[in-house]
């Protein structure tokens, strides 16, 4: 379940940096009673670039497999080993 703060609580920095720390989810912080910010740790938002990253570069695979932009992997490398001697 999400953990949601309200922004005054932002001044107990110690507490937050642990609660991000401790938490697998971005903590949602509130300012009059609607979302306003959301705060992680480095290392979660670093996974959660990473995720991003790779879903994106599955997503541009899946778009040149629907259009036909393939090549044969047998082939290539092939071509790998004879252009370089390998």
């Amino acid at each position: 379940m999400p953990k949601i703060i309200p922004i005054r609580d932002l001044k107990k920095t110690s507490e937050i940096s642990q609660m991000c720390h401790s938490s697998d989810e971005p903590i949602f912080v509130t300012k009059n009673g609607y979302g306003d910010m959301v705060i992680m740790s480095m290392k979660l938002y670093e996974e959660k670039m990473f995720m991003s990253d790779v879903h994106r570069k599955l997503k541009a695979a899946e778009e040149q497999l629907a259009e036909g932009k393939i090549l044969d992997g047998d082939a290539s490398l092939k071509s790998i080993r004879e252009k370089y001697n390998v």
